[in-house]
This record gives structure tokens, C-alpha cells and sequence, in this order.
């Protein structure tokens, strides 16, 4: 085939180079032929004078004709007009003039000669075939292009041919010529650019043949950079312009040479059927839809792949999609063979706690069941809800650490207290005795008062006398020191983000007493006694919060209750409170104190004889004092631990 071609080239170069050769001699073979009719017809050495202006050239030849007994056969196409003045010249040389001049033609017949308008033969001659500058490497596969004006159809063939790679042209294209210079490219990155440059479509099939096919009436290709530079650096778009009343909107799909397919998207209000039917048909992708899509979609987005355009349109509507195979099912998101079922088991959370934390919208037309055995989730509905519901999932479910709480309450209570006096009295039963080695609290009798005066008396020359049977003195000079320390050190452990709660105490009751009377001709008298309770408790709630940085947040609340002694009959137990509230933070195995309540107490309290009691010496024999200091501190200890 390639001898062929080169044969059929050489015959019409050959025959191109023969006719310029003719037309080249045309004119010497002209006068040649002139000079040897001169010798059978005088009238061509005649020398003539001759003069015209403006004249028609066929009369201007008749004339010549006329006068020198020529004999011409004048085409009447020769129209031109005529201003020439020849004097002394040879009629053969005159018709030479006007044959260079009008480019004419003469034939000769014997004696006659016929002028008419010269035909140039190379005129009805096809043009010799032009070169077309392709060349391949076949070490490496690269072609170079530099093309000028040529056939896109004899541009295919050459490539075909020189590197074995099928390439066709769609009759639209038969007529088109190409422009364009491309250095050292693979064929198909050359074809792409080739297609890119000149505004048609490049495509490649399964069996790696290249078509080269004319753009829809609504299409055009740009050029656009692709995401990733360094494999693709150029991109061509296929750009669709819908126009639909009631909307607008543009649709591109990019094409790279590795076969990847980004969609591009720039719609207002366009129905979504439209859109994926658009780009379906431009990527190629097999669908099947199940219902009529209703609706309509407004987008701007780029560079995305068909599934997750095909989400992101779906969303929220009631259609939804599955893939079987190469094949994208679209349809109702309740028809049969669109629902999908998924088991989403849980990590490190319960199910429970995170039953009530998956939004209600994304919920919406989805099935959930618990299943608690599993600790999972079964998930019935559409495929891109189960899907959004487990990435959320999955988002959440995360090690929930624990946290160790070390509590420790210290209460420490010093105390002194001093009592002094002398009490005198009169009482019914009085019997003597006392404290005498610990301090002097001592009880005099009668008895022993006069006993102790007899004792003197017996000395003395003054008789004290007896006091009554029923006298007595009290003698009092005690001091006693407190110092008590009280812990208590209880643990707590919790979740993060849930409140332990501790509650220690008793539980104390006292008595009302009702007394209601029934009836009235013979009324009777009912006591009723009800306990009532009252409660001293310990009770604290901290609620701690894990921080990324192992940081923790405590929410402290401490309610400290105790009873301060025995309370009169049937009234309700005296009893101390102390409360607060605090929020700290702190870090891991870090403790901190809180609380560091001090109280302080001083009493001096005194009775006596009113002005011996104020008389200094005589007050301490007719008054009785007693002085006392408390201080009590309370402290809170509290260290917590992460545990995860």
C-alpha cells in the first residue's frame, strides 16, 4: 500500500513538471511556427503601420487580417480593449506581442491560424499531493506533529500508518483541516491537544481505537487545570449549556488521560432527572431508573466524583441509589431492591446512650433497632442514610475515659476551757463528793460542813455553829483541753461527663404528740404520736470533665450535716450544716484543697453575788466563771485519677 501511494506521487509530480515545462516554451515554439508559415504567406514579413485606442482586440486582428491577406479565425471571447501604435514592424512579430501581451493562443492549419485566449493545462490538473509533516519514534512512541492548513482525514491516515495505532474520522469531520505544532507526545496525549486546538471531540474505546468525532450543537472544549498537577497537568472539559425554560446551569465532565472522570456542576433549578441523565450520557455510566425523579436541583460544585454527585443531588429527597455491578439503580428509596440493611456494632459506648443522641433528620425513613446482646444497631432503609448514620456513629463512638475521685474530709477541733467558782445552796437530797484529781469539782454536804466546823471549834475559842441539814457548797477549779481529728477518706469513680454521688449520715426522730376529741354526748379524748425524722448526712456530687490535654474539670457540691447534741424531750435534734459549690480544674493525679473553713470561738461567762462578785479577792469566794476557746477547721482533699 505504501508503493502505491509513493508511485501515484511521482506520476503527478512527473506530469506537473512536464505541463510548466510546456507552458515555459510556449513562446519560442509560437515564434518558431510564425517564421516557417512566413515562407508559404507573405503577409506575416509585411511590414506594417498601425494605430488604435481603445479598440476591441477582434477588430484589431481583422483589421491585420485585411490588410496583409492573412487568413485568422479570431475567438470572439477575445474582448479586451486595444491602445497600441506599431510603425515599420513584421506582422509576425506584432501577433507575438499580442499573444505575450493578452495571452493568447494561436493553432495553426495549414495557412490559418486560429487565436484564441490561452487555457493553462496545469489549471484542470489536480494539485500534486501536499507533505504531511508527521514523523514517528518507534523506540519510544512519541509522535511530532506540524501541521499547516491540512487534512484532518489525510493527517489520521499518516499517524495510522506510521505508528500502527487505528484512528478514525467521522464523515462530519471529512472536509475539516487541522493547524497545530506538537513535539515528541504520546499518540494519545497528541490526538487529546490535536482535538483540544482545533474544537473537536477525542475519544478512546475498549479496543484502543482512537475516533475523532465533530462537538454537539451545544458543546465546546476548554481548557482546565486538573487537581492534580504533577500526574495530569491539563484537562479537557466537555461543557453541556441546558436550555430549558425555568432554568440554566452549565454541566461539565473532565476527562484526564488516565480515564479518571470529574464532574463539575453549575446549576439553578434544573430537574434532577435531567442532571444525571446529562451526566450519564456524557461519562458513559450505565443507570436504570425505577421511578420518575421529581424535583429540582441547584449546585455549584467542581472537580467531584458521579457517586458523590449522585449524593449530594439525592439528599434529602425521597429517591436514593445502588450500585450492582457497573450499573447505578435509581429509584424510591421504599422499592424493592434499593433498601439495604446494616449491622453497626458499637465500640467502646453503650447502645443505649447513644440511641437517643442520632439526630431525628437523619433518622428520617431509616429503621432502627436495638440490639442489645450485640451491643449494636440494625439499620434498615436507604444506603446513603445507613451510611450517613454510621459515619456518625463511628464518629462518636470513642473511649469514654474513667475517673477515680480520692475524697478526703478532715475536720480538726481544738478546744480549751477553765471553771471556777464557789456555789452555796440549800437542797433536798444533796450527797457529798467529786472530782479531785482530774480538777476540783467537789460537792459539800451538810455533814461535812459541820464536821469540818467542829474541827475547828475545838481549837478556837469562837463556836462556828452548824449550818441546816439541807446547806451545801460546791467548789469548782477544772481545766480541760480538746484536740480532735476526724477523717473521712471515701472514693468515687464515674464516667466522664456523669455525677458520682456519695451520702453518709443518721437518721434521728422526735415525737409529736395530737390529741383530738371524738363525740359529743360522750366525748372521748385520742393522742396520736407521730415520729418524725431528721437526717445528718455527708453527701457529695462531683460531675468531672475529661479535657484533651488530660486536664480535668470537676463540679463540686458538698452538703456536710451532723447533730450537736442530745435534744430536749419530744423537740426536734439540734444540728450544723455546711455547704459549698465549687468548679475547678486540674490536672491528672494532681490534688487540690478545697474548703479550709476556720471557726473560732471565746466565751467568758460568769455569776455571783451582784457587787462582791465585781470586788477583787472577795469574787472569787461569791462568784463562779467560766472561760472557753474553740477552733475548728474543716478541709477537703480531692485528687482525681483518669483511667481509660
Amino acid at each position: 500500500m505504501k508503493l502505491s501511494v509513493i508511485v501515484l506521487s511521482f506520476l503527478l509530480s512527473l506530469a506537473c513538471v512536464n505541463a510548466r515545462a510546456q507552458s515555459a516554451d510556449r513562446f519560442p515554439q509560437l515564434e518558431q511556427r510564425l517564421k516557417d508559415l512566413s515562407l508559404t504567406v507573405p503577409g506575416l514579413n509585411q511590414k506594417a503601420t498601425l494605430s488604435i485606442s481603445g479598440g476591441s482586440l477582434q477588430e484589431f486582428l481583422r483589421a491585420i487580417a485585411s490588410t496583409h491577406n492573412l487568413n485568422l479565425n479570431i475567438d470572439p471571447a477575445l474582448t479586451q480593449r486595444v491602445t497600441n501604435y506599431f510603425s515599420g514592424e513584421t506582422v509576425s512579430n506584432i501577433l507575438l506581442y499580442l499573444a505575450k501581451t493578452y495571452d493568447l493562443d494561436f493553432t495553426f492549419t495549414g495557412s490559418i491560424i486560429s487565436i484564441s485566449p490561452y487555457r493553462d493545462p496545469m489549471r484542470n490538473m489536480p494539485p500534486p499531493p501536499k507533505e504531511i509533516r508527521v514523523s514517528y519514534d518507534n523506540s519510544n512512541g512519541l509522535i511530532t506533529m506540524d501541521l499547516r492548513e491540512d487534512s484532518l482525514t489525510t493527517v489520521a491516515k499518516k499517524i495510522t500508518l506510521l505508528s500502527n495505532k487505528n484512528v478514525i474520522v467521522m464523515p462530519a469531520l471529512f472536509g475539516k483541516t487541522v493547524n497545530g505544532y506538537i513535539q515528541a507526545l504520546p499518540v494519545a496525549n497528541a490526538l487529546e491537544k490535536l482535538a483540544l486546538s482545533n474544537n473537536f471531540k477525542f475519544t478512546k474505546t475498549n479496543d484502543d481505537v482512537f475516533v475523532l468525532e465533530p462537538l454537539e450543537a451545544n458543546e465546546q472544549i476548554t481548557l482546565k487545570p486538573t487537581l492534580s498537577a504533577m500526574n495530569n497537568p491539563n484537562t479537557v472539559i466537555r461543557r453541556t449549556n441546558p436550555s430549558m425554560p425555568g432554568n440554566s446551569g452549565a454541566i461539565q465532565v473532565a476527562e484526564s488521560t488516565q480515564g479518571t472522570r470529574l464532574i463539575s456542576l453549575n446549576v439553578t433549578n434544573m430537574p434532577i432527572r435531567d442532571v444525571i441523565k446529562n451526566i450519564a450520557e456524557q461519562t458513559g455510566i450505565n443507570y436504570f431508573v425505577y421511578s420518575d425523579l421529581q424535583g429540582v436541583a441547584t449546585a455549584n460544585i467542581n472537580n467531584m466524583e458521579f457517586d458523590k454527585v449522585l449524593n449530594y443531588i439525592l439528599q434529602g429527597t425521597e429517591y436514593t441509589y445502588r450500585v450492582e455491578g457497573n450499573i447505578y439503580m435509581i429509584g424510591n428509596r421504599q422499592n424493592e431492591g434499593l433498601r439495604a440493611y446494616k449491622l453497626v456494632q458499637l465500640q467502646y459506648r453503650s447502645m443505649d446512650s447513644l440511641m437517643h443522641i442520632i439526630p431525628p433528620e437523619m433518622k428520617r425513613g431509616v429503621e432502627v433497632k436495638e440490639f442489645k446482646e450485640l451491643n449494636s444497631f440494625l439499620l434498615s432503609g436507604a444506603s446513603p442514610q445507613i451510611a450517613e448514620i454510621e459515619q456518625f456513629v463511628k464518629q462518636i463512638d470513642r473511649l469514654v475515659p474513667m475517673v477515680t475521685i480520692e475524697v478526703i474530709l478532715l475536720d480538726v477541733q481544738k478546744g480549751k476551757t477553765v471553771k471556777t467558782g464557789i456555789k452555796m445552796g440549800v437542797s433536798d437530797s444533796v450527797r457529798t463528793g467529786g472530782t479531785l484529781l482530774d480538777g476540783l469539782d467537789y460537792t459539800f454536804g451538810a455533814r461535812s460542813i459541820n464536821d469540818f466546823i467542829d474541827r475547828i471549834g475545838l481549837n478556837n475559842v469562837f463556836n462556828l455553829g452548824h449550818v441546816t441539814p439541807n446547806f451545801y457548797i460546791s467548789l469548782s477549779a477544772l481545766e480541760a483541753n480538746r484536740n480532735i481529728e476526724l477523717r473521712q477518706t471515701p472514693k468515687l469513680s464515674t464516667l466522664n461527663g456523669h455525677t458520682a454521688n456519695l451520702s453518709i449520715g443518721n437518721t434521728r426522730y422526735y415525737t409529736i404528740s395530737t390529741q383530738n376529741v371524738l363525740g359529743s354526748l360522750n366525748p372521748q379524748t385520742v393522742v396520736t404520736q407521730q415520729y418524725i425524722p431528721v437526717e445528718a448526712n455527708l453527701s457529695i456530687a462531683i460531675l468531672p470533665i475529661v479535657s484533651g490535654d488530660d486536664q480535668v474539670t470537676l463540679n463540686i457540691d458538698v452538703n456536710i450535716s451532723d447533730f450537736i447534741g442530745d435534744p430536749p424531750n419530744n423537740a426536734p435534734p439540734p444540728s450544723s450544716n455546711s455547704k459549698f459549690r465549687s468548679i475547678i480544674r486540674v490536672k491528672n493525679e494532681e490534688m487540690v484543697v478545697l474548703g479550709g473553713i476556720e471557726r473560732n470561738e471565746k466565751s467568758d461567762s460568769g455569776s455571783g453575788i451582784p457587787v462582791l462578785s465585781r470586788i477583787p479577792v472577795l469574787k472569787w469566794l461569791f462568784s463562779s466563771r467560766s472561760k472557753s476557746t474553740s477552733k475548728v477547721v474543716s478541709v477537703v482533699f480531692i485528687k482525681p485519677t483518669i483511667i481509660y
